[in-house]
């Protein structure tokens, strides 16, 4: 992937996915919310298969907020049959994807079935280099909270930011570069509060189930322009 000038793009290490847009995706095509969830995961296979082919080390995606268990039962129950035929997709080819999984977020929400699948997959694919993490009953503060109690129980009265970041969900996957939301809204919704410090942010309109690897190759070719400071000058 290049710029116009043949120069090359700065890739970020570390990318992040807010999916947003699949209800108001299929309210547009007078469907069921469930219907742009599975259309959803679509768009989420074709990202994730495009990001595996650029030198990004780790991709996150926002998957299921500790705040979405209030959504209409139905939908939540269709959003947890999507995870569930994603981690069978997962125990079968997971050698073939070549990322180590990670699920950010308190598992003990799950029952004990999908827990242990998890846990499973986590350590079967420890050996990859790449990360994926998958953000379930996930919310940015509910991560402090936890790394706090984390630090808290062992014995911890001092702690230094690096301390803090080793506590997090996210303590394996290098510093976030970029955020990328998609669905027109302008906010970060509880998503990688601590991670998101100085990570830059690129929003499109662009509903979840219509984004792509063009709209993908558009985020970096933009992040490729920013003057990341980090507080200097």
């Amino acid at each position: 992937m290049q710029k116009a000038d043949k120069n090359p793009i700065v890739m970020p290490r570390h990318v992040a996915f807010i999916m947003d847009g699949n209800g108001r995706w299929a309210n547009k095509r007078g469907m069921p919310r469930e219907y742009g969830h599975r259309f959803g995961v679509k768009a989420f296979r074709a990202v994730l298969e495009h990001c595996s082919t650029l030198d990004i080390e780790a991709v996150t995606f926002y998957a299921f907020s500790t705040e979405n268990w209030k959504r209409p039962q139905r939908e939540v129950n269709a959003i947890l049959d999507l995870m569930d035929h994603y981690l069978t997709e997962c125990e079968k080819k997971h050698e073939e994807y070549r990322f180590r999984l990670i699920f950010l977020g308190d598992k003990s929400a799950f029952d004990d079935k999908r827990r242990t699948r998890m846990e499973a997959l986590e350590r079967d694919t420890a050996h990859h280099q790449r990360i994926l993490n998958i953000a379930l009953n996930y919310g940015g503060r509910d991560e402090i909270v936890n790394a706090c109690n984390r630090l808290l129980a062992n014995g911890r009265a001092h702690v230094t930011a690096e301390d803090f970041a080793a506590a997090l969900y996210t303590a394996s996957s290098p510093e976030l570069d970029l955020i990328i939301r998609t669905g027109g809204d302008l906010r970060i919704s509880n998503f990688l509060l601590w991670q998101a410090a100085y990570a830059e942010l690129y929003f499109t309109d662009v509903l979840w189930p219509d984004f792509g690897p063009a709209e993908v190759d558009a985020a970096l070719a933009e992040f490729s322009t920013r003057k990341r400071r980090f507080g200097g000058v």
